[in-house]
């Protein structure tokens, strides 16, 4: 089967084939028939497999018969990055179809954000929470709404945007189109499918377990030593784009810190970084500036790059379900990937959980000539030292004098 065959409008098809879209993944060929049919598809599939252009084109062809210039249909994503890739997939595929989309997300300006809803657009791309800031302050009329998606929807529930969904879903139009698509499918989930879709197709593919294209390795290590056996493997392995995951923003900044510093091109993804940053590490790591992007869970469902060879667990993800969440920006589109993922005494549950998830055990792994028998260095020297006492103010200006005055070299610098 190919893209021609589902019969799209023809301005649509031209933005396919520019794209250079030949055969469909399993979920668009599942979904995108039912999708034009208008009937509420649920869409059950890991990450990587084209779950976004299984909806945006269907859409995109709805959107070419009826009106212009009102929001037609609105997509929620639960993080801006995630926005921002939808909302690139809609350009990239509409390049043709004269279709804008806009995307509405919190951590940047509002007023451009309603300057660009008032010039009039068929698609909006939002995040719940600044979605219902304009929703509340009148900025958004959705009277017109004939297709609702939510994507990623296990990833909202995660996030605490539930009850933001729900109070959403009241001001849209009671017949309208719902599609619902996610990698997961945790109960609370369920009870909102059945809430707001009518008579639902569910659309699944492979989602018993992460990719098979992955190839699964854990690292047992001691949490000291974490740092030098992740240097220690980056020198022997053979990599691309390579993604690592910390559990606090904290960490994920200065292990991008450590890693430039011993010489590689690494930047940092976490919720401090303001959002004109955080675009710009996202386009770095995508062109190949970054060869390393350190990450918080933020950027789990938000990253579309198909290059990367690894991901690297430096911390044990906090679920079975972040995990697959994790390991899925690596695998994609027919390519093989590689998750290696560090492992301490604390984390034995947590491989039990990933284990019966893979229905598998998970080899574990020894990287030749490192010592892991190395002492843990004093507090100062850890990448997560534990709480210490907030510093008196003679001792901060003591701590800034020792620095000479110097601030840390800023990441992307070197």
């Amino acid at each position: 089967m190919e893209f021609h065959t589902f019969g799209f409008h023809h301005q649509v098809a031209a933005g396919v084939a520019a794209a250079r879209y030949i055969t469909p993944t399993p979920i668009q060929t599942k979904a995108i028939p039912l999708v034009m049919q208008g009937r509420d598809v649920m869409g059950l599939a890991h990450t990587g497999t084209g779950k976004t252009a299984a909806f945006v084109l269907p859409i995109l062809h709805r959107l070419m018969q009826g009106g212009r210039r009102r929001v037609r249909a609105l997509v929620i994503a639960p993080t801006r990055e995630l926005a921002e890739q939808i909302h690139e997939a809609i350009g990239k595929l509409g390049l043709r179809t004269g279709l804008k989309s806009v995307t509405v997300y919190g951590g940047v300006g509002f007023k451009p954000q309603v300057d660009k809803l008032r010039r009039g657009t068929e698609i909006v791309v939002a995040c719940p929470g600044r979605l219902l800031d304009h929703i509340n302050q009148g900025t958004i009329d959705l009277s017109h709404l004939e297709v609702l998606v939510l994507d990623e929807s296990d990833r909202m529930l995660d996030m605490g945007f539930l009850p933001d969904i729900r109070k959403i879903i009241k001001h849209l139009p009671a017949k309208r189109q719902t599609l619902l698509f996610s990698a997961t499918m945790p109960d609370d989930i369920l009870h909102l499918a059945r809430e707001i879709l009518e008579a639902p197709v569910k659309v699944q593919v492979n989602t018993s377990g992460p990719v098979s294209s992955v190839s699964h390795r854990l690292y047992p290590v001691e949490q000291h030593l974490k740092t030098p056996l992740l240097l220690a493997l980056l020198r022997h392995t053979d990599t691309e784009s390579v993604l690592i995951f910390t559990r606090t923003k904290h960490r994920a900044k200065r292990l991008g810190e450590q890693l430039g510093r011993a010489g590689y091109r690494a930047a940092s993804l976490q919720g401090n970084l303001s959002q004109a940053r955080r675009q710009d590490v996202m386009n770095g790591f995508r062109s190949g500036t970054f060869q390393i992007l350190v990450a918080t869970d933020v950027a789990a469902r938000g990253i579309d790059v198909t290059q990367i060879s690894h991901v690297i667990n430096y911390d044990m993800p906090d679920t079975a379900d972040a995990y697959t969440h994790r390991i899925g920006r690596t695998g994609r589109n027919t390519r093989t990937g590689d998750a290696f993922t560090f492992v301490t005494p604390e984390d034995e549950d947590m491989v039990r959980s990933i284990e019966r998830l893979l229905h598998a055990k998970v080899k574990r792994c020894t990287l030749n000539g490192f010592d892991y028998k190395k002492a843990a260095p004093s507090r100062h020297a850890e990448l997560s030292p534990p709480l210490r006492k907030p510093q008196r103010r003679s001792e901060q200006k003591k701590t800034q004098h020792a620095k000479h005055g110097k601030s840390p070299q800023t990441l992307g610098q070197r």
